[in-house]
């Protein structure tokens, strides 16, 4: 489309500053697409990204830009309830929920509606885009207040062609000119709102872009810079490059809302007298939290985790002991520093069952508090598979996507994996000696991640990576 290229004579500017008019400023997410593209009954900004539904990443950095007096979620009628369910964490924010239309033209204009003749500036946005920054957001404000309508575009990396039978090339424009078109797309309020009234008068009802009615004004619209990773979640191949996006960001400790106490809340920890899980009890015992220890040397809760029945025994005997658990801590492993055809039968049965089935086992058969944690502790191995690692990376990787998937079915439980890089734990020095500790995260780094996942209280279905600070 042209709108992806023109910058013509600016509309003269609006003179006041971003500050001055903050409180007029107001957001539209558009959510109430069906996901026929996506392929699935759930539509694509209900699917879970991380565990965490993608339009939900999309409001918080909405929220957390503090940039807005108000935020509209335009949704599909039959999901508003579910999207009210949703926001229950969010009960202080400034978000309302209102019913889309049959086209993103409609759903805009309910949107536009929806904010009121007091608003300056609205941003628009697609809610599965879950990974627009707040620079973005800032550019898009400053541009909307000078300019009166800005679209947020990028460079194409590949060569463009027209075909308009899309059978045969008719031209090869010059690449230089031609930029893909994002979201947001900002606007002086009084003009976009004209502009969709104007073509609803014309019987116009189905542009997929609102820069478009502004073009059929006359009037000039300003490019932003997006960003590569502002992508857009149309299909399956997109979720899993989110995943990607989301797995590189490495969410920090410092961004969950982990303020909440630990006294008196009652942990069990599987493989407790290792390297991290002994590192852990130690915390969580400074914490007045108390720990419960569970492993082959184990005081009081000797078991073999490989067993179901040993497993299922033992956490009938710690629900009768202490109760309830607040928390689940699997961090039981084996790693052997061996290729595949040096490893025995039992070798490879060890791998597998230590480092995946026997977590599977205390998820289980453990008796958790509604709202308790489980905290899966996975290895960076699983995002690819390590030579003479090959069984210990693959079942590693199945547990990361165990977490995810018990995230999905226990609603009522914080499930969540973390992934530490090399740590310096016996295990890791006995495989490879002649590492240098300097190179290698501390257990304690690794406790304290864990100890600040769980003090929060929202996060789940997420993969946490803790990466050593050089």
């Amino acid at each position: 489309m042209a709108i992806l290229i023109l910058v013509g004579k600016e509309s003269p500017p609006l003179q006041e500053s971003l500050m001055t008019i903050k409180s007029n400023i107001k957001a539209i997410l558009l959510m109430a697409g069906t996901g026929e593209r996506f392929g699935s009954a759930t539509p694509k900004q209900f699917h879970r990204l991380a565990g965490k539904k993608v339009y939900l990443y999309t409001l918080e950095t909405f929220l957390n830009s503090h940039l807005f007096e108000e935020i509209i979620l335009v949704c599909p009628t039959s999901w508003i309830e579910q999207v009210k369910e949703d926001l229950a964490h969010y009960s202080e924010a400034p978000v309302r929920i209102i019913a889309g239309g049959n086209t993103r033209q409609e759903s805009s204009l309910s949107g536009l509606h929806a904010c009121g003749k007091s608003t300056r500036i609205v941003v628009i946005h697609d809610a599965v885009r879950p990974f627009v920054s707040k620079e973005i957001l800032e550019e898009n404000i400053s541009g909307a207040i000078k300019h009166r309508a800005v679209d947020t575009c990028i460079p194409s990396a590949d060569t463009l062609v027209y075909a308009p039978n899309t059978l045969q090339i008719a031209d090869i424009p010059c690449r230089a000119e031609y930029l893909r078109g994002q979201t947001p797309q900002s606007f002086d309020y009084s003009l976009i709102l004209d502009a969709h009234m104007q073509a609803k008068r014309f019987g116009s009802y189905n542009h997929s872009d609102d820069c478009a009615l502004i073009m059929r004004l006359g009037c000039c619209v300003h490019v932003v810079m997006g960003s590569e990773e502002n992508i857009k979640i149309t299909s399956e191949l997109d979720l899993f490059l989110a995943e990607q996006i989301l797995r590189l960001k490495n969410i920090p400790s410092s961004t969950l809302d982990a303020h909440h106490s630990l006294q008196g809340k009652r942990i069990a920890v599987t493989g407790g007298t290792g390297g991290i899980g002994r590192a852990l009890c130690s915390l969580l015992e400074a914490e007045g939290a108390i720990p419960i220890v569970l492993s082959r040397s184990a005081q009081y809760y000797p078991v073999d985790l490989t067993s179901y029945e040993n497993t299922r025994v033992i956490f009938d005997q710690i629900h009768q002991d202490v109760g309830p658990l607040d928390g689940l801590i699997n961090s039981i492993g084996l790693l052997k520093n061996k290729q595949l055809d040096q490893l025995t039968h039992d070798d490879i049965n060890s791998l597998i069952s230590t480092n995946l089935t026997g977590v599977i086992y205390s998820c289980k058969c453990a008796y958790l508090k509604k709202g308790a944690h489980i905290i899966n502790i996975a290895s960076s191995s699983y995002s690819r598979g390590r030579k003479n690692m090959a069984i210990y990376s693959s079942v590693k990787a199945a547990l990361v996507n165990f977490s995810q998937g018990l995230a999905e079915e226990r609603e009522d439980l914080l499930v969540n994996v973390l992934v530490p890089q090399r740590t310096h734990t016996p295990m890791r020095t006995h495989n490879f000696p002649d590492e240098d500790p300097s190179t290698l995260l501390h257990p304690d780094e690794v406790a304290k991640e864990i100890v600040a996942l769980l003090k929060a209280k929202s996060t789940t279905g997420s993969i946490i990576e803790v990466r050593k600070k050089f």
